[in-house]
């Protein structure tokens, strides 16, 4: 049996829109696009022109600060596009799917058999390194530092989030391959839910697993690794997504590969709540027409409604998401005299509304922030919803300050901007947290590297 970890703090909002346990066949999208901002603390340096024709697998870029980190292709076929944006700055890659699909071999692997090198090397070489994430920085993890351990999270308590478990069917064995490959470079932890029962998780080899009870941000993997094994000053651990993990097993399995992500088309104001079967950087344009209500303005989300990003109806699936979200944009609507109305159907952090007696009810949220930003910080406000130990409240105020010295001692090197994303729905200054915690990393990444 896992050892279990009961977390009390935070908060679950109930939305409307959650994806049907079903798996829906979708027309391949023809074109892909790898956005560099993606990989965050890299500096792109491509090596494809337009019209070049690329594998799948194939180098689309690297990091100038580490040559040997690749970033490559989902699909095998034309570069279109190589927009750059102001100074210069590589924006996105985009490629046009060719009809049949060529591959760079690899070559299949007996993961038992090779050492630590070998495994970073041909990840590096396949493009799967991109996937993993350092703390500290929350950046794309430095090559050449050896990680103190490796965490996984296999399961997601964001608004709307995916059932890992039903992207898990049919992958298991590649599950495993993957956790077998991570555990050769560094003790691996992996994180899943008390309700969680496929036995490819809670009696996944090679891997410490330890469940987790409570509401988000607990399958945050920075709350879980701070509750496990805390970082401190000095050490380096990496992440990467469970669907990643699956990436990596199938380059061991088959030789080649294959970034396709089962991902969660959700949202209040999609007609087909469903799984579909997407490789990274899907254009989603065929798969959004015609599944949505257009009777209103519509954001669109690739990832969560809290820490995903906002993209056009045409725009094209994060690299590091599994998941789709629309939402009204709320611009249409006007309601008089604002939140002093009381009101049922309106979700609320506190007792301001009487929806705390309506149980698990769902809840239709648009994107409007109701409010403009206030130049304070309320006591305790975040410290409810985080279940971190640190003070968050404190932290912010140290890196708002530019106070690096007082950001180190708060636990800066523990946390990253998806941490906060509870802490800024709760805000009641209407403080772009997630915003300001990613200055202040990338501020001690300047003044420390």
């Amino acid at each position: 049996m896992a050892n279990v970890i009961k977390l009390r703090k935070g908060l679950n909002i109930n939305l409307k829109g959650k994806a049907a346990a079903e798996v829906v066949a979708v027309k391949a999208p023809g074109f892909y696009a790898i956005v560099p901002d993606d990989f965050t603390g890299v500096t792109p340096k491509v090596v494809v022109k337009e019209q070049e024709y690329v594998m799948a697998g194939g180098p689309l870029f690297i990091d100038k600060n580490h040559p040997e980190l690749k970033f490559v292709s989902p699909v095998s076929g034309v570069v279109t596009s190589v927009e750059r944006g102001a100074r210069r700055k590589v924006m996105s890659i985009t490629v046009e799917a060719a009809a049949e699909q060529d591959y760079e071999e690899f070559g299949k692997q007996n993961v038992s058999a090779m050492s630590a090198e070998a495994v970073k090397e041909l990840l590096l070489n396949a493009g799967m390194f991109a996937f993993f994430r350092q703390r500290p920085y929350d950046v794309i993890a430095d090559p050449t530092v050896a990680p103190r351990a490796i965490f996984v999270s296999a399961f997601d308590t964001n608004p709307l989030a995916p059932d890992f478990e039903l992207a898990l069917k049919g992958e298991e064995n590649n599950f495993q391959t993957g956790l077998d490959a991570l555990a050769k470079i560094a003790k691996t932890y992996l994180s899943i839910s008390v309700n969680q029962k496929s036995a490819a998780l809670t009696q996944a080899k090679n891997v410490t697993v330890t469940a987790f009870d409570g509401p988000h941000p607990a399958g945050n993997v920075g709350v879980q690794i701070n509750n496990i094994a805390p970082v401190n000053k000095g050490e380096t651990v990496w992440t990467i997504d469970p669907q990643a993990v699956i990436f990596i097993g199938r380059l061991m399995n088959t030789g080649r590969v294959d970034m396709t992500r089962t991902v969660a088309i959700t949202g209040s104001e999609v007609k087909k709540l469903a799984y579909c079967k997407l490789k990274v950087g899907a254009l989603l344009t065929d798969i959004l027409a015609g599944n949505v209500n257009k009777d209103k303005e519509l954001r669109y989300i690739s990832g969560n409604p809290l820490t995903g990003k906002q993209i056009p109806a045409n725009g094209f699936l994060g690299s590091f998401h599994s998941q789709v979200t629309v939402i009204p944009e709320g611009n249409d609507v006007h309601e008089m005299l604002g939140w002093i109305m009381p009101r049922f159907n309106e979700f609320s952090t506190s007792h301001s509304y009487f929806s705390w007696l309506m149980g698990k009810k769902e809840y239709t949220l648009d994107a409007r922030i109701k409010g403009g930003e206030r130049h304070m910080i309320m006591s305790n406000e975040y410290d409810r919803v985080l279940p971190m130990d640190i003070l968050p409240e404190y932290l912010i105020k140290a890196i708002i300050a530019g106070d690096i010295d007082r950001m180190e001692q708060l636990g800066i090197y523990e946390v990253a901007p998806e941490d906060f994303a509870i802490c800024e729905f709760v805000c009641s200054s209407k403080m772009e947290l997630q915003r300001i915690v990613r200055e202040g990393l990338d501020m001690l990444r300047r003044e420390m590297c």
